[in-house]
């Protein structure tokens, strides 16, 4: 390979992962046991907020095998704000059609599914904020989710 090969290469590969990475202001993902996710265990995500002026997407994920259970997931979500207010939410999604086709992206038996949880939010103060999520399905242990995940993505 000739040096100019070599440096367009680089240039590629750079300009690539910056633009993989850019609007991304939090992501994480959080393991979920193999025995089941127990209804009274919360995956909680901690994350600081420095920009209350731009908006923001926040993405949850699930990420589950084929062998998950249901069509739908519901979701309990607690959130603690810098000044330490508790709000809780609940939501609902489905992770598969009428047909049973799974919804998200996956392969080789695992399907990761984006949730859009909150759509051009502003937060509304600096600091430390905190999100717990549980599962809201009828079985105590749930069994075939993986990971749950959070991302906060600029628009």
């Amino acid at each position: 390979m000739t040096n100019r090969a070599k440096i367009l290469t680089l240039l590629a590969s750079s300009l690539l992962l910056a633009a993989c990475t850019r609007g991304v202001v939090f992501s994480e993902f959080r393991d979920v046991s193999p025995a089941g996710w127990d209804e009274d265990s919360a995956v909680t995500f901690s994350f600081r907020v420095t920009d209350t002026v731009s908006p923001c997407n926040v993405l949850l994920h699930v990420r589950h095998s084929d062998n998950y259970p249901y069509q739908n997931m519901w979701l309990f979500l607690t959130s603690t704000n810098p000044q330490g207010v508790v709000t809780s939410d609940t939501i609902e999604f489905y992770l598969a059609d009428d047909r049973g086709r799974w919804l998200g992206n996956g392969r080789n038996g695992h399907v990761s599914m984006p949730v859009l949880y909150e759509q051009n939010y502003h937060f509304p103060d600096t600091g430390a904020y905190s999100l717990s999520v549980r599962h809201g399905m009828r079985s105590d242990n749930l069994r075939g989710v993986s990971q749950i995940g959070m991302e906060i993505l600029e628009p």
